[in-house]
């Protein structure tokens, strides 16, 4: 299964992730392992039930998530063709066409957390491994990512690199991205036991080649930290809930109008991969 077949495109703040597969299975039976409720738990990490109609009801159970159930709605049950249905604000789409004495699955998973597309991505691509396996009367036991994968597709999907925004009290940088590893983690590895305190400058894994330095103005460790690097201007991290594999990353560098966005935005795009690669080895 080649990730670089996949595709992730943007239109109307919403995010469509493209995912397609040849099996060696017909469509009847392909149909089978993603409709039936005892087939999906298998390849699937939720427990699914289905009204296989359109307009029919669906839960996912999460095993271990504590709460109730998520819910969705078939939108389409076309078989051996087509099914799709809404999970939560998501929509998904599974369409079997017939390719020789096999099929091919094609997975359209609509949603509006852009920088989630390579969790997503890699999460979908072990999924379809595993059902793939299914469908050769195989163990459907898969190897968890434990980044790499993640960090394949957030390359290939171009979703590491940040944006200049001019607002009403300047200019701004931010950069949003998934890292592959929990707050605390992250935390541990910009800080390298170095934990900062107001009014001092920032620890060193916070900061990036020819951005200055300057005085901390805030710290909530393990999820935020700012800092002054001009009189008009601050660096900001923020690591948020994330898509599974770890916190979500928010960099913002403001400044004044006149202040090098090209250069800062080498200069972060480089810290951040750094900072990604280095997590990938903890």
């Amino acid at each position: 299964m080649n990730p670089h077949s996949d595709t992730l495109t943007t239109a109307d703040g919403r995010t469509a992730l493209r995912m397609e597969r040849r099996l060696a299975h017909p469509p009847r039976k392909v149909w089978s392992a993603i409709t039936d409720p005892a087939q999906i738990g298998r390849w699937f990490p939720s427990e699914v039930t289905v009204e296989l109609v359109p307009g029919g009801a669906m839960t996912f159970s999460m095993p271990g998530a504590g709460g109730p159930p998520m819910t969705g709605t078939v939108t389409d049950a076309d078989e051996p063709r087509l099914f799709a249905f809404t999970w939560g604000d998501d929509h998904l789409s599974w369409e079997i066409t017939p390719d020789g004495e096999g099929s091919l699955l094609t997975l359209v998973h609509t949603f509006g957390d852009r920088f989630g597309g390579a969790s997503f991505a890699s999460g979908w691509h072990l999924c379809i491994t595993a059902l793939s396996q299914l469908l050769d009367g195989e163990s459907t036991a898969v190897t968890p990512d434990t980044g790499e994968l993640h960090e394949a597709y957030l390359e290939q999907f171009d979703l590491g690199h940040g944006a200049v925004e001019d607002t009403a009290d300047g200019l701004r940088i931010r950069f949003e991205r998934q890292l592959v590893r929990p707050a605390d983690a992250v935390w541990a590895e910009l800080t390298k036991g170095d934990e900062p305190l107001p009014g001092t400058p920032a620890p060193e894994g916070f900061t990036a080649e020819k951005i200055p330095n300057g005085p901390v103005t805030e710290v909530r460790a393990p999820t935020a930290l700012a800092y002054r690097w001009h009189p008009e201007g601050t660096v900001r991290w923020e690591l948020g809930q994330g898509t599974g594999h770890g916190a979500r990353l928010v960099l913002t560098q403001t400044g004044p109008q006149e202040f090098d966005t090209e250069t800062a935005l080498a200069a972060w795009h480089s810290r951040i991969e750094h900072l990604a690669a280095r997590l990938l080895e903890n």
